[in-house]
């Protein structure tokens, strides 16, 4: 490809993206990568192959987004990137983020697991940070095998000196790296913040030799934990990386030791759940291996705040709203128990879309254990498209009927469950995918927010 005809398409794509943005159809996050995409398939890799510190990408079923801007935090201070702040992650997004960068130096991430083979495939990333599989939309992405076998794969295809980082928690990410090199392995370490067992909709739980369950010494975050084949088979690898002594402290919080080859440090994080230490910690493993140093990794943890509808809190004239994006069993699962821990709201707006993002097939919220809301919850307002089937999994989790007001406006039931929150109170949102979008872009027109494009810029 001549140097002419890729700055001729990339002018293109790029004066795409700012007509999208002055006509008000979004913050161009996606369109000028589609178009360039279009106009060229090779000009993502020569794009690409233009950053003088090369790619570092990061994918996951669960947090990857925030993973990926801890990351940027870190790095942020002294390395010039492009990166997908507003979360547009597939071949376009990263197209896009490239062309918004021009005199970017490293190119920083997060790519959906479905797309990460095609990415790296075209990016051939220095770095990779595969943070966990969780079943997710069966009828998207298949069975998590494909899933893992794709990455594998992906790993396979790169350059042997690539710094591959895992999630050693998770017995089939784990398994991805067996026999690459350049290989560091994170995790946490700290049994007293462990479940008493494994959740019932636990994914990852037997042994690939031989079928048979495994035995966990400590179980944190769905089938992620301390693991052994009862016949020996497989174990959880070594920890180069770790969280150790985690303090969690309700809705508002956590702390705890991170373990390197290059020494420990206390970590404060404005984050809550214990999947957010494992963010933090995938973070700062990647960020490690793309040449941080401790000070810097303490530094951009502290500073770190969550990615816009992960735990974002929203002013609203006097009372605040508190988003919490659910998607999957195991990312439910975690939402409720960080809730839980903080006492349980009395009054929430849960809102259920099964848009093609969202997935189609919505049967995993009977696989998140809503019941330890029931005995919090004094009023439930449930929306979006499928707040029917919501309001029927409620009232078998132990919600009284009388208690669930079905309101498939998203507008009118945030409206509903504000009037609802007195003054100086939380309303706590519990929205999927295209649910939290669309929450979001209703704040934006009043004012209570920026569009998301622009919070992540």
């Amino acid at each position: 490809m001549g140097p002419v005809r890729l700055q001729l398409e990339i002018a293109l794509a790029r004066a795409a993206g700012r007509i999208s943005r002055l006509a008000g159809q979004g913050g161009g996050t996606t369109l000028p990568g589609k178009i360039l995409a279009t106009l060229d398939p090779g000009a993502l890799g020569a794009l690409a192959g233009r950053l003088p510190l090369g790619s570092a990408l990061v994918s996951a079923t669960n947090g990857k987004t925030t993973t990926a801007a801890i990351v940027s935090e870190i790095l942020g201070e002294r390395v010039r990137l492009a990166h997908n702040r507003a979360g547009a992650n597939l071949v376009s997004g990263v197209a896009s983020a490239l062309l918004a960068a021009p005199g970017a130096e490293l190119g920083l991430f997060e790519v959906d697991e479905g797309a990460f083979a095609d990415v790296a495939g075209r990016v051939r990333p220095h770095a990779v940070c595969l943070g966990n599989l969780f079943r997710d939309q069966l009828d998207r992405y298949g069975e998590l095998e494909l899933v893992a076998e794709r990455w594998r794969s992906a790993l396979a295809g790169l350059d042997p000196a690539a710094s591959i980082i895992v999630n050693a928690d998770d017995p089939l990410v784990a398994d991805i790296a067996r026999g690459r090199a350049n290989v560091k392995r994170f995790g946490l370490d700290d049994p007293r913040v462990a479940r008493e067992r494994l959740p019932h909709a636990a994914d990852s739980k037997y042994c690939r030799t031989c079928g048979a369950p495994y035995s966990y010494r400590a179980a944190y975050v769905g089938h992620l934990g301390d693991y052994a084949c009862p016949n020996g088979h497989e174990e959880r690898p070594p920890l180069d990386v770790s969280a150790r002594a985690i303090e969690l402290s309700g809705l508002e919080s956590t702390s705890f030791e991170l373990s390197t080859p290059q020494g420990t440090r206390r970590i404060s994080l404005a984050l809550p759940g214990l999947y957010n230490v494992y963010n933090a910690v995938a973070g700062a493993a990647l960020a490690l291996a793309l040449g941080a140093t401790l000070d810097q990794i303490e530094r951009g943890l502290a500073r770190f705040r969550p990615a816009f509808g992960r735990f974002e809190r929203i002013p609203a004239g006097g009372k605040t709203v508190l988003l919490l994006l659910i998607k999957n069993p195991a990312g439910g699962n975690e939402v409720v128990r960080t809730l839980v821990s903080a006492a349980g709201p009395r009054l929430a707006v849960v809102a259920l879309n099964d848009n093609i993002a969202d997935g189609r097939d919505v049967s995993w919220i009977w696989d998140v254990d809503f019941e330890p809301l029931a005995e919090s919850l004094e009023q439930l307002i449930v929306a979006g498209g499928r707040a029917a089937e919501l309001a029927l999994r409620f009232k078998y989790g132990g919600v009284a009927a009388e208690r669930i007001d079905v309101v498939p406006d998203l507008e009118q039931a945030l409206d509903r469950g504000l009037a609802a929150t007195p003054e100086g109170g939380e309303l706590v949102v519990l929205p999927t995918y295209t649910a939290m979008l669309a929450l979001r872009r209703i704040a934006a027109e009043r004012g209570l927010v920026r569009p998301y494009w622009e919070e992540a810029a």
